[in-house]
């Protein structure tokens, strides 16, 4: 009899994990959504509706053996996961993968709406966005650049304003990123300007053209058409509020050891933004702990003993796209981390956002 392998959340790391073990295990994944979203291609689906369908890619055609439940986790324990629908799932081995909530448009509005309604949500945008000349973006991170590139890649003459409250670009990079960054951004006329916040938020609702009238903490007056919010990453585990399976840290996250196992139970993971490793919240870092934990499972799911371990490491890597044409990146070499070329960004990212990666992944041709 094939051991059950259950995956709470069909993301960047739950969707590699249950694909891996999709031959060695009877794998059931749980997620509330149609299909996976990747959430690096939303902001091009954004400002390229006729584009924007690269983005999904439905949970129908990633598993051959296995099965995909179209539901909510509210609580897990060692045996299993409850769902939304009173639904109980047994798993002889769990993976707990439900990352972080976001604002739209970088994540969808409403994380279980369908793909066409979510398409329709970014055509609406889209059109609003497209009537406005003064666009405010709020947060500097690595979403408000990638927005104000892409829009600036659509619409150069649109006066694009990024405000964060943080006294550098990328802080932890290195200084020639930071730097390449700024010269980028100054080549494309993104507006950025770093210690300043403001004495509200809009009234205008994230997403929604009106006239926007702000005042920074500087005493200055913003106008602007449309404005979008880019911070605020919240992780998704309010399921395990209950403690039910294991105790949380002040931050929500779960403790996890080197093998990425929940504290306490070889057979319970958890990977990506969920896990409190000092990991930045990064898609590639979420898919580099699945990459561990495939690796325990198959072992473990053959009778031997799980070896893969995860260090986390203090260099940071990012490849930060800013349109189609330009972007910067930082990446590790066998000497450290180094600076990446704008056509190694181009070419490893800014082309599609890994769209053909995934379609691999699900199986589309």
């Amino acid at each position: 009899m094939n051991h059950t392998v259950v995956v709470v959340g069909g993301g960047y790391g739950g969707s590699m994990v249950a694909k891996e073990l999709d031959s060695e295990a009877d794998v059931t994944l749980i997620d509330p959504r149609e299909a996976f979203v990747n959430a690096a291609a939303s902001l091009r689906a954004l400002t390229r509706p006729d584009w924007a369908h690269n983005a999904f890619f439905p949970f129908a055609t990633l598993l051959q053996r296995g099965r995909v439940i179209r539901d909510r986790a509210v609580s897990v324990d060692p045996k299993g996961v409850t769902l939304a629908s009173g639904e109980r799932v047994e798993a002889d081995y769990l993976v707990l993968a439900t990352g972080s909530g976001y604002t739209y448009p970088a994540k969808p509005r409403h994380a279980s709406t369908s793909i066409a309604e979510q398409l329709d949500d970014l055509r609406e945008t889209h059109r609003e966005l497209a009537g406005a000349g003064r666009v405010l973006i709020l947060g500097a991170g690595p979403v408000g650049l990638e927005l104000a590139g892409e829009i600036k890649d659509v619409w150069p003459d649109k006066h694009v304003l990024v405000l964060d409250r943080a006294d550098q670009l990328l802080p932890g990079f290195l200084p020639e990123v930071r730097d390449e960054l700024r010269r980028r951004l100054d080549e494309l006329g993104i507006d950025v300007r770093l210690n300043t916040g403001l004495t509200a938020l809009p009234t205008v609702e994230a997403g929604r053209a009106g006239r926007i009238a702000v005042t920074t903490d500087k005493g200055e007056r913003i106008v602007a058409d449309i404005w979008f919010r880019a911070f605020g990453v919240e992780v998704n585990t309010g399921y395990l509020a209950d403690g039910c399976l294991s105790p949380l840290t002040e931050q929500k996250t779960i403790p996890v050891t080197e093998r990425l196992n929940v504290q306490g139970y070889d057979h319970v993971y958890a990977i990506g933004d969920i896990v409190a490793l000092p990991d930045p919240k990064m898609a590639s870092y979420a898919m580099t702990h699945a990459g561990v934990v495939v690796r325990n499972l198959k072992a473990q799911l053959a009778g031997d003993r799980p070896d893969a371990v995860h260090t986390p490491t203090s260099e940071r890597r990012i490849l930060l796209p800013l349109g189609t044409r330009t972007g910067v990146g930082q990446l590790p070499t066998p000497d450290g981390v180094a600076a990446a070329t704008a056509e190694t960004v181009f070419e490893r990212k800014g082309a599609d956002l890994f769209t053909a990666r995934f379609a691999a992944r699900f199986g589309r041709a």
